[in-house]
């Protein structure tokens, strides 16, 4: 498996868990001219932006640790569009990571209110 179908596979994951927890999803892979938003969902009455990352191991650290101050200034960046674009002004807003290893038995860690800018 190459990496472009791990991450796939690992949104696929992200998707489920979501659902599971109730999570209403209203955007994959959203894309405008600033960058891209993994998944964009509704828990309850909050807006969240997830960005999913996708490991076979830890070997070179927790996956949570990719989403350094430019991805999360790129996301923010991105939400912004989106909530102009879709007239989504009045929700409350929130940023998550989850995390999906691809092990022998794959799990998932979410976190929710991963940063906020």
């Amino acid at each position: 498996m190459n990496n472009i179908e791990k991450g796939k596979e690992g949104e696929r994951l992200a998707r489920e868990y979501l659902m599971h927890e109730e999570y209403r999803i209203l955007e994959s892979n959203y894309r405008n001219k600033i960058g891209e938003i993994d998944i964009i969902a509704m828990d309850k009455e909050v807006l969240v932006f997830i960005e999913v990352k996708t490991r076979t191991s830890q070997s070179y650290g927790y996956a949570y640790e990719a989403v350094n101050y430019k991805k999360q200034r790129k996301i923010y960046n991105t939400s912004l569009i989106y909530i102009k674009d879709k007239m989504m002004d009045d929700f409350q807003l929130r940023y998550d990571i989850i995390e999906v290893y691809l092990t022998n038995n794959p799990y998932i860690n979410h976190i929710k209110d991963a940063f906020c800018l």
